[in-house]
């Protein structure tokens, strides 16, 4: 006689969420290879990260097989997030919780197609919800880090909490440890990226380091700042005066530090003026510029 065991309520429950999931959960494809999406509106916003889209176009394939044209509506390479736009009004969406109230210890669950396996689920404890790593030369601050295992593909998935509520989208392995964007970060990044067109200057720029000793005059935290190389004809960088050689150094009153002027320069919308800190000859100038959306 072959023994029969009761299936734990908390294996059901688990297996219930892992499959409510995976209808939030889209496979991402691009020339950077695949990846996972999530569905953060049921009128076609999908996040994901910003190292699996590097171009403006993708194909989503939904938890039914739909094969789905994305285009990128924005990008943060400061914390690896992406937003791409799908035509489709009846997804899935997750429910975003709220990764403050995250605390060391807690249960979570990662879903993703690693090595391109669909709806894969893994499940863990958090680490410390506010780690520091570096992705591609970028520094990640304040990230979650669990003791998941991840693999190629997941990156893009959601973090959920035992309630299935998102509180992270999971970016790299760091030390074996999975890492995961906070759900509030990615909140902000959307609230920001779906408020308007996306701006262009019309500027080409590129990081350099600044002079000690002009930096430490200005207390710039970071000895760094993006020099303008070349600027486009009849572009708002040129009505706005800007020069070849100028020094981004601040946005909107943020100056010397790079990582949160790289977001705000990533954030820009059409239509919003900014007030730029650039350095030009050694000197602090100050210029206003007004962001227009690509034709």
């Amino acid at each position: 006689m072959t023994a029969v065991f009761p299936v734990s309520p908390i294996s059901v429950a688990s297996g219930d969420l892992a499959a409510r999931l995976n209808r939030s959960l889209v496979a991402v494809r691009s020339r950077a290879g695949g990846g996972s999406g999530t569905v953060w509106t049921a009128t076609g916003l999908v996040v994901t990260n910003n190292h699996v889209v590097p171009g403006d176009h993708a194909e989503v394939v939904t938890h039914d097989d739909r094969v789905l044209e994305a285009r990128l509506v924005a990008r943060d390479p400061s914390v690896d997030l992406a937003l791409l736009r799908v035509d489709a009004d009846d997804l899935e969406p997750v429910e975003a919780g709220d990764s403050g109230a995250l605390r060391p210890g807690q249960f979570v669950y990662a879903v993703g197609n690693p090595w391109g396996q669909r709806g894969s689920v893994t499940a863990g404890i958090v680490l410390t919800t506010n780690a520091s790593t570096v992705e591609n030369g970028v520094p990640l601050e304040h990230v979650i880090r669990a003791d998941l295992r991840l693999a190629p593909g997941n990156s893009g998935g959601p973090l959920v909490d035992a309630a299935g509520r998102v509180i992270g989208i999971n970016a790299m392995i760091a030390g074996g440890m999975a890492v995961a964007i906070p759900s509030n970060t990615v909140v902000e990044f959307v609230a920001t990226a779906s408020d308007g067109e996306p701006g262009f200057l019309g500027v080409t720029f590129q990081q350099v380091q600044l002079p000690h000793a002009i930096a430490a005059s200005y207390s710039f935290e970071d000895e760094a700042g993006l020099m303008l190389t070349d600027i486009e004809p009849g572009s708002a960088a040129e009505q706005a005066g800007l020069l070849p050689g100028d020094v981004l150094v601040g946005i909107d009153g943020e100056r010397g530090r790079m990582p949160a002027v790289a977001r705000r320069l990533q954030a820009m919308r059409a239509g919003r003026t900014l007030r730029l800190a650039l350095l030009r000859g050694g000197k602090l100038h100050e210029a206003s510029a007004t962001p227009v959306a690509r034709a």
